[in-house]
C-alpha cells in the first residue's frame, strides 16, 4: 500500500475517536481503506477484527464504571447477533457493496456534525419490541457491511432518551463487539481475506483505542477531530460513488 505511515496515522485517530464515545470504528477504518484502495473482500473482515479489539477495550472501561445496562443491551443482542450472522454469511458484488458503503457512511458524517452533544437528563424505558427490531435491523446491516453497528445505535438511544451518553457508550461498545464477532463469523462460512499487515493494523487500532477509552471519561474537547473525522468520512462516501474523480 502507498504512504503506509498516513494510513496507520489515520488509523491510529479513527481508534482513539471512536473509542473515546463507545464505538469500535468500523466505518472509519471502512473509509480509510476506501481511501487507500484497499479491495472490499479485505475491507470487511478488516474492519470487523479491528473492532473487536477497540470495542472490548472501550466495554472494559465504562463497565468498571458501572454504566453498563444489561436489561437494555440483552434483547438488543439476542435479535442483533443472529442477523449479524446472516448478513455476514451473504456475499455482495464489490460495485454494490460500495455503494451501499457510500450511503452508510453519510450516517456517521450526520451523527459527528449535527448529533455531537446529546444531554438525556432523564432516561425513558423502552418497549421490548422495539429493542428486537432495531437490534436485528442493524445487526444485519452489521454482517451485510462489516460494522459493528454502534454508530447507528448510539444517536437512537440517545434521541430516544432510553440511555444517558455513558450508557449509550457502554452498550454500544458491547453491541459492536458481538455483533462484529458475529458477523466475522458468517463471513468465514463464505471465505475470508485479510491484509498481510493485519498484525500492524490491530496492534495500533488497540492503542488508539485504549488511549481514547481512557480519555472518553474525561470528556475533553473532541468538537475538532470530529469534524476532520466527519470531513474523512464525506471524501470517502464521494470516492465510493465516483471512482474515478479521486
Amino acid at each position: 500500500m502507498d504512504n503506509l505511515l498516513l494510513f496507520y496515522v489515520l488509523l491510529f485517530a479513527v481508534a482513539f475517536l471512536y473509542s473515546s464515545v463507545g464505538h469500535g470504528g468500523a466505518s472509519g477504518y471502512l473509509a480509510l481503506m476506501a481511501l487507500f484502495g484497499i479491495t472490499p473482500a479485505v475491507m470487511k473482515p478488516t474492519a470487523l477484527m479491528l473492532n473487536l479489539f477497540v470495542a472490548l477495550t472501550s466495554f472494559t472501561y465504562y463497565y468498571k464504571g458501572k454504566y453498563f445496562n444489561g436489561r437494555l443491551f440483552w434483547p438488543l443482542a439476542l435479535a442483533s447477533v443472529p442477523m449479524a450472522f446472516l448478513g455476514g454469511s451473504m456475499v455482495v458484488h464489490a460495485d454494490l457493496y460500495k455503494k451501499l458503503l457510500g450511503v452508510f457512511l453519510l450516517i456517521p458524517i450526520v451523527r459527528f456534525l449535527f448529533f455531537r452533544d446529546i444531554d438525556v437528563d432523564e432516561t425513558k424505558k423502552p418497549h421490548m419490541g422495539w429493542l428486537i427490531l432495531l437490534g436485528g435491523g442493524i445487526g444485519f446491516l452489521s454482517g451485510l457491511l462489516g460494522i459493528g453497528g454502534g454508530v447507528i445505535l448510539s444517536p437512537i438511544l440517545l434521541l430516544l432518551a432510553w440511555t444517558n451518553q455513558k450508557q449509550t457508550a457502554a452498550i454500544s461498545a458491547l453491541f459492536i463487539f458481538v455483533n462484529s464477532l458475529s458477523g466475522l463469523l458468517g463471513q468465514i462460512t463464505k471465505g475470508i481475506t485479510f491484509s498481510p499487515d493485519m498484525v500492524s493494523y490491530v496492534a495500533i487500532a488497540f492503542a488508539g483505542g485504549l488511549l481514547g477509552s481512557y480519555c472518553g471519561a474525561l470528556r475533553f474537547p473532541q468538537s475538532a477531530i470530529k469534524l476532520l473525522l466527519a470531513l474523512v468520512l464525506m471524501v470517502a462516501s464521494f470516492k465510493l460513488f465516483l471512482p474515478n474523480l479521486l
